[in-house]
């Protein structure tokens, strides 16, 4: 596609296997799919055609169980792919392309590869109508979506396919095509418009990958003409059941619902007094007979609160609603937790929720999609704090372990870089590659995706500028966990007290004496007892909580001393400092690398510097200013504070 960015798969990442004699023994689709990547690697670096005794690389399809496993081996100066499904000899295949020129040098002992969780899908928040406030995409940072534009599909199929085979390289297998906040025009392709999603679905499939649809829980009333969408009335269960049953005639391998419910305006089962788990049961009846599953989100708190109530906590929400109903959802029913109590900020401790349900399935949601992390303007590589959700231990087991599936929103569009800012594919890769491998070293993904994506001598320069970026970030925004102090609605740019006085309950407490949302059992909403004792314990009080979520858990004056020795207020004054200084470094180092990256890239990110560090110094004096103008404290090191 002309005008498109490669991204992470230029022609160059499959010189090695193009310059191979390789064998691909196997029939069906996603056999036929890896010999086609074969075929044009070979065509682009000259590859042979290889017999049984000749060949460099086998891929070889050994059954037909349909499952993503694949073994890995080199032995007598061959490379061998063995899998027993075809999603896994694709991945087997990406597997030696990601090694490269390692794939074929000296000896491997057979290697047998899984992914770590089964199910490692990015929610599309696209709408097929503009939306008068939100736009085509939600929370989008990259154009326009892939999709759907002005209404009706867009019909671009070629593209869904290179993004397809995007997905599949990394290790993602389920996208979700449509927002969660389903309107009325979206909540046709459940229905009329389901054709459109077939279409789509065909160009996912070809890599392996199942489509989902986000559908709205009051469909019987608003597409079927029912007077009800009580989910235990048999007439709203039978509308379901007919509807799915001709989804799946239209696209046999479905993967399933995602359903927002009683969340932000978004109907749901309280409305006829029932219980999430009623509302999600419904739907999983009406999948099961197809294999599908339903992802209910967890995401349900009260929007409209009165922010003189400190006795009310969002943090709380999902864990209040959902911990009670653990054990009563149905196998195929996936509880969708975000992966902090939140919205996706810079810095939140892993929800409670994760550990807490050990009789229900769940999926972590995770927000490639920049929304609070500067919205693909500003670098913010988020694989470490990825990293360390997965790897958190609740109580005994990680997250990737208590959890069935990962899903991350996705930072996708229209746009001929895919993410906007170039350097933002960098969390779309990781997102796939650590769903693949929880327990991956981030750093490590970091530098396979700059092998893949850049030019060799520009891989150092990359790296420096990406490997502490989510940290800089942090640094110059809200410090210490606190979270938002953002400009209401959308989200960009500094406004300490932009939600102070809202209903969305996202309040900081700042006044004269200190700062933050006391969370104790003791003295504040109890939020903190709601992890396990060995947590419990440490989040309880501010001798032992983290540094990074002190101001999450307790309100506390300027002048207590952190574990860094520093104190609250020199603390957040230096941090703003430094992260400016650190971005300033960052644009100079991305300068240096003109001439060594394609020159549209380059061009592209650089811009982008320049309102990052025009950002970073506005969140700088802002929140300096004021907590020096709330404190009176002054800067040790006496540097102008406005």
């Amino acid at each position: 596609m002309q005008g498109v960015d490669a991204a992470w798969l230029p022609d160059g990442a499959f010189r090695q296997v193009g310059t191979r004699r390789t064998l691909v023994r196997g029939t069906g689709p996603l056999v036929e799919t890896v010999r086609h990547e074969v075929d044009r690697a070979r065509a682009r670096f000259g590859g042979g055609v290889a017999g049984d005794g000749d060949a460099d690389l086998v891929l070889e399809l050994t059954g037909d169980d349909g499952g993503e496993a694949f073994t890995y081996e080199r032995r007598d100066g061959r490379t061998t792919v063995t899998a027993s499904g075809g999603p896994g000899l694709l991945h087997g295949f990406f597997h030696v392309v990601r090694l490269g020129k390692a794939a074929f040098e000296g000896s491997c002992a057979r290697q047998s590869h899984r992914p770590g969780l089964a199910l490692r899908m990015l929610d599309h928040w696209d709408n097929v109508a503009v939306h008068p406030v939100m736009g085509q995409v939600e929370r989008g940072y990259a154009g326009g979506s892939l999709f759907w534009a002005d209404g009706r599909a867009r019909g671009e199929l070629e593209r869904v396919r290179a993004y397809a085979r995007l997905l599949a390289s990394c290790g993602i297998n389920a996208v979700a095509v449509n927002n969660v906040n389903v309107h009325a025009v979206e909540a046709r392709l459940l229905t009329d418009r389901i054709g459109e999603v077939a279409a789509i679905a065909a160009q996912f499939r070809a890599y392996g990958i199942r489509t989902h649809l986000s559908v709205t829980f009051a469909a019987p009333v608003l597409l079927g003409g029912l007077a009800t969408a009580d989910p235990l009335d048999p007439k709203v269960r039978a509308w379901w059941a007919e509807a799915t049953a001709r989804v799946y005639a239209a696209i046999p391998d479905f993967g399933g619902y995602v359903v927002k419910a009683d969340s932000e305006g978004q109907p749901g089962p309280f409305a006829y007094g029932r219980t999430h788990a009623e509302g999600a049961n419904m739907l999983a009846a009406a999948l099961e007979p197809h294999g599908g599953t339903v992802h209910w989100r967890a995401f349900v708190y009260d929007h409209r609160q009165d922010w003189r109530d400190r006795t009310t906590d969002r943090a709380r929400a999902a864990y209040d609603h959902f911990v009670p109903l653990d054990g009563e959802f149905a196998p195929n029913a996936v509880l969708q937790v975000k992966h902090g109590p939140m919205d996706f900020q810079v810095r939140e401790p892993v929800s409670p929720l994760i550990g807490a349900m050990p009789g229900t399935r769940l999926a972590v949601e995770l927000q490639a999609t920049q929304e609070y992390t500067g919205q693909q303007r500003h670098v913010c590589w988020l694989g470490p704090m990825w990293s360390e959700v997965l790897r958190f231990r609740p109580e005994g087991a990680a997250v990737a372990e208590l959890a069935d599936a990962l899903v991350a929103v996705s930072n996708v569009g229209d746009d001929p870089f895919w993410t906007g800012h170039p350097l933002a594919q960098a969390n779309l890769y990781t997102v796939g590659r650590l769903a693949w491998q929880p327990e991956a070293d981030p750093a490590a993904i970091l530098d396979e995706w700059i092998r893949l994506t850049f030019p060799a001598p520009a891989a150092a320069g990359v790296r420096s500028v990406m490997q502490e970026s989510w940290r800089t970030y942090e640094k110059y925004t809200a410090p210490l966990g606190v979270g938002f102090m953002v400009q209401p609605g959308h989200h960009y740019g500094p406004s300490v007290d932009g939600y102070e006085y809202s209903p969305w309950g996202t309040y900081h407490f700042a006044d004269r004496d200190g700062v933050g949302v006391d969370r104790s059992a003791a003295t504040g909403t109890g939020y903190a007892a709601q992890y396990g004792p060995s947590w419990a314990e440490v989040y309880e009080s501010p001798r032992t909580c983290p540094d990074e979520l002190l101001l999450f858990f307790h309100h506390v004056p300027y002048g207590h001393v952190l574990h860094s020795g520093k104190t609250v207020i020199q603390h957040i004054y230096d941090t703003h400092f430094e992260g400016v200084e650190e971005v300033e470094k960052a644009r100079t180092v991305w300068a240096s690398l003109a001439g060594l990256v394609d020159d549209g890239c380059h061009a592209r990110v650089a811009e982008r510097y320049e309102e990052q560090l025009r950002g970073a110094r506005e969140w700088r004096d802002q929140v300096n200013s004021y907590f020096f103008r709330k404190s009176g404290a002054p800067d040790a090191h006496g540097r102008r504070i406005h």
